[in-house]
């Protein structure tokens, strides 16, 4: 789904645009490295595997995938993405995912794109749960949910396939904070 207000990141000299066709490349090529694919469901082959999904990123359905460039101001570059799948107006829930070049990691940006998109969904998008699912073996992506105060909630066992094996995922959530007066 294209956006029309971009969320502010508190990192300097990280900010968040819409993502374009033209980073599909360098996704790919920081995507495809071992350390970077292994404990997540990422299975390509090609840069073509990322245009499908770039497809659904442009699409005016409200309840399509939502996924934003994480550029370095620097250097003028995509360094990661983030955004939501899964997303239900419905049910004003949505399953957050990230990525980031591993160039970038140990650097606390993870965390900040997290926080910004996740307070983002909250207030923009409506949403009352935002969910992530994290492959057991991913303990990286799991600091940093709970960095960002994502609780644990239980593991899915065999829930997604992971390049041809089952594979078993533990369930973060984090719901929107609300306030609530108590009549006297």
């Amino acid at each position: 789904m294209k956006i029309e207000c971009v969320p502010e990141i508190n990192y300097p000299g990280i900010y968040f645009r819409q993502l374009e066709k033209e980073d599909l490349q360098s996704w790919y090529s920081y995507l495809s490295i071992k350390e970077v694919y292994q404990d997540t469901s990422w299975d390509l082959s090609s840069v073509k595997d990322l245009d499908v999904l770039y497809q659904e990123y442009i699409s005016a359905d409200k309840d399509s995938a939502v996924r934003l460039a994480v550029i370095d101001k620097a250097a003028n570059k995509l360094i990661g993405t983030i955004g939501f799948h899964t997303i239900s107006t419905l049910n004003k829930s949505a399953e957050i995912a990230y990525d980031l070049s591993p160039d970038y990691w140990g650097k606390g940006i993870a965390p900040a794109i997290c926080k910004a998109i996740t307070s983002w969904g909250f207030s923009r998008l409506g949403l009352v749960r935002i969910q992530a699912t994290v492959l057991e073996t991913n303990s990286r992506s799991e600091k940093v949910l709970v960095k960002c105060g994502y609780t644990y909630e239980g593991l899915l066992k065999s829930y997604r396939t992971v390049r041809g094996t089952p594979g078993n995922f533990k369930m973060y959530a984090k719901l929107v904070e609300t306030s609530v007066k108590l009549m006297d």
